[in-house]
């Protein structure tokens, strides 16, 4: 370090982030060049790490949540030695490569998350701060601490103007998170200019009111950013904000502290111009070598993993059964007996099923399930008692200080819809739990870039919402959901998954903790639903997505009617009616469709043959989408309007979910 100045090492990311950004022309170099003295102590000093192995358990978390700032980070991941070659730098943007505009969890090594959408990142992070501190609790043991690492955040302006920022923060403080630090770079500038005219909070008075410390420093001083962090590291109970007054663009002659570097490039003359200011006389995408050795973590990595590693077996030694379960659940693969257990479960389920609402069966189901999957991490956004989300004796989790090594397992989310969503992902890109959490389906559109998120960093996150449709009944139209299924159905990589009965919501919650790269939403109800009659065979293929549930009486079908949720049970009521007028109708239950189109075309066709072309489809939502399975033929009974305040069985029935208007659709088929 005496020989090449933190200056020096600094400015290698200021001008890989300058030429990756030059090169595209495209991306935002201001952030990477202001925060980069920040960064340089924060890693070099401080972080945790291993460049060789990314995945490291007990590695410190380090996420870049104003997301645009992304060559800081592909800058630091080259640096520091991970698989992360100057061709990636240099193809910044571009089709194909390891580096895209925004961070992104799975494309790049040492990505811990997907950021971009701003706020997110920071809630993540939260997510991340609270299964760690969770884990330390159940595995730790006097003389063993084999959980113990710290979340570090970058955010910006744009991050704490974000309501999330306010959601997750707020929830960060309660729970007393001290392991989690977060650089704010108070620059004063977003894309539109000075934010003086918009953003004049006092953000440290905010976040003491979170029961934060707090601190405000000189971002471009290194022994003041290491002096913060040793304060940060030595308070346990409580999250830590530091305020870092930093210059955008740090060292551009012209452009310094100006929008203009925010998201632009800043042109071959301005490069060249910051290049002499700062005395960089490498060309471009080259790091002289002692300051490229100066950055190299690979050998101190490697060593603090050994260190840990060679821990971790006296612990295993001690405690073998704990080491195994841990090691299990950070792999995110289900107990050895899950399938076996929930079989059971779903078995036991169909020999005593009742009418009941699926959101009671769900509610059921849970005190099973937390006892079978340990790792289970649930949580509901202050509604509980209504999406019967908390099992019984379920251990709680709260703030730090209050837990003395007891760990909790329900999370109290507070009125946090859309925070919950990102601190859900964040738990379950951690790794230890799966986590799940639950609202009314109404309220999926305050949390729907969360659930996005979660699809496309391939999360198996779980979503419980219930109160599905106007069967929700008396609290009226702001509270019923119609739009919201086809909306669900439309974010890719969702799975939407509406069950029928109690045996259909079994197989749902089966499939949703089985599930290694995808999020779930089980879509359930407060009408009660039917017992299905099921057999073997329909057990078998509720998780296809969609499958006979009742065929024609007396051969092949003339026609086919679809449902999903509490419509099932319409669909069989009509059924008997067209049976009645010597019609051969089949009833397909439909619970998620993206299972169902995942299915190879022979077991398609053995559901919904082409041969059939007379298909009513029915469902208490907005009815886009099931022309893909009625065809051009056949009709969809949904609705289409906002519903009333009344009674749910009066809703029903005053909206045309009755027998008698499926029949008379079937009918007008001709």
């Amino acid at each position: 370090m005496a020989e090449v100045s933190r200056k020096q090492l600094a400015n290698a990311i200021r001008f890989l982030s300058m030429d990756a950004v030059q090169a595209a022309n495209s991306g935002h170099p201001g952030m990477p060049m202001g925060m980069a003295d920040i960064a340089e102590v924060l890693w070099n000093d401080y972080m945790k790490h291993n460049p060789a192995n990314p995945d490291w358990a007990d590695r410190d978390r380090f996420v870049v949540s104003n997301g645009h700032g992304s060559m800081l980070l592909y800058s630091l991941l080259h640096l520091t030695g991970y698989d992360l070659p100057m061709e990636e730098l240099k193809n910044f943007r571009q089709w194909g490569s390891k580096t895209p505009g925004h961070p992104e969890n799975g494309v790049t090594p040492g990505v811990e998350t997907t950021t971009g959408p701003l706020g997110q990142g920071l809630a993540n992070a939260v997510g991340m701060a609270i299964a760690e501190k969770e884990l330390a609790n159940e595995f730790n043991r006097d003389g063993h601490t084999i959980v113990d690492h710290n979340t570090y955040v970058f955010v910006g302006d744009g991050c704490l103007m974000e309501g999330v920022s306010h959601e997750a923060c707020s929830l960060a403080g309660t729970l007393g998170l001290g392991k989690l630090v977060v650089f704010y770079d108070d620059n004063g500038i977003s894309i539109d200019g000075e934010i003086e005219d918009w953003f004049t909070d006092d953000t440290l008075k905010r976040f003491e009111g979170y029961e934060w410390q707090t601190m405000a420093i000189d971002g471009h001083n290194p022994d003041a950013v290491a002096k913060a962090i040793e304060q940060a590291k030595a308070e346990p109970n409580k999250p830590t904000l530091i305020a870092c007054k930093t210059t955008i663009g740090y060292g551009s002659p012209n452009k310094a502290g100006s929008e203009e570097t925010h998201g632009a490039a800043l042109g071959d003359d301005e490069v060249a111009a910051t290049r002499q200011a700062l005395g960089w006389e490498a060309a471009p995408f080259e790091v002289p070598e002692d300051i490229a050795g100066g950055w190299d973590a690979r050998k101190a990595g490697q060593a603090a993993e050994e260190d840990w590693q060679a821990r971790f077996e006296a612990y295993r030694k001690d405690y073998p059964e704990l080491a195994s379960e841990l090691e299990r659940r950070m792999k995110q693969t289900v107990p050895a007996d899950f399938e076996q257990k929930m079989d059971a479960l779903i078995a036991d389920w169909r020999a005593k099923e009742a009418s009941d609402a699926t959101r009671k069966h769900s509610g059921k189901m849970l005190n099973t399930i937390a006892e079978q999957v340990p790792e289970v991490l649930g949580g509901s956004a202050d509604l509980a008692p209504s999406n019967n989300t908390k099992w019984e004796n379920a251990p709680i989790i709260t703030p730090a200080r209050e837990q003395k090594g007891v760990h909790g397992r329900y999370l109290h989310y507070g009125v946090r819809e859309f925070g919950m969503a990102a601190i859900m992902n964040g738990i379950s890109l951690h790794r230890g739990y799966r986590p799940y959490g639950g609202t009314f389906l109404i309220f999926s559109d305050y949390m729907r870039n969360g659930i996005r998120m979660s699809a496309l960093t391939h999360q198996p996150v779980t979503y419980v919402f219930t109160h599905d449709s106007i069967g929700l009944g008396e609290d009226g139209p702001t509270h019923q959901p119609i739009e919201q299924l086809p909306s669900l159905r439309a974010i890719p990589g969702v799975h939407v998954f509406r069950p029928a009965d109690a045996v259909e919501t079994a197989v749902g919650w089966k499939l949703a903790l089985s599930s290694g790269d995808h999020p779930y939403a089980l879509v359930l109800t407060r009408q009660k639903t039917g017992a299905l009659d099921h057999t073997d065979e329909t057990v078998a293929n509720i998780a296809r997505g969609g499958y006979v549930l009742s065929e024609a009486e007396g051969g092949s079908p003339e026609g086919v009617l679809l449902a999903s949720g509490s419509e099932v049970d319409l669909a069989l009521n009509a059924q008997a009616e067209l049976a009645k007028q010597g019609k051969k109708v089949r009833v397909v239950s439909m619970p998620c469709w993206e299972l169902f189109d995942a299915q190879d075309e022979a077991y398609k066709q053995s559901v919904l043959p082409d041969s059939v072309s007379k298909r009513v489809a029915v469902e208490a939502a907005e009815t886009m989408g099931w022309e893909r399975y009625v065809g051009r033929d056949g009709k969809a009974v949904g609705i289409h309007r906002f519903g009333e305040s009344a009674p749910g069985g009066t809703l029903f029935e005053k909206f045309g979910f009755v027998p008698e208007a499926v029949v008379n659709a079937y009918n007008e088929l001709g």
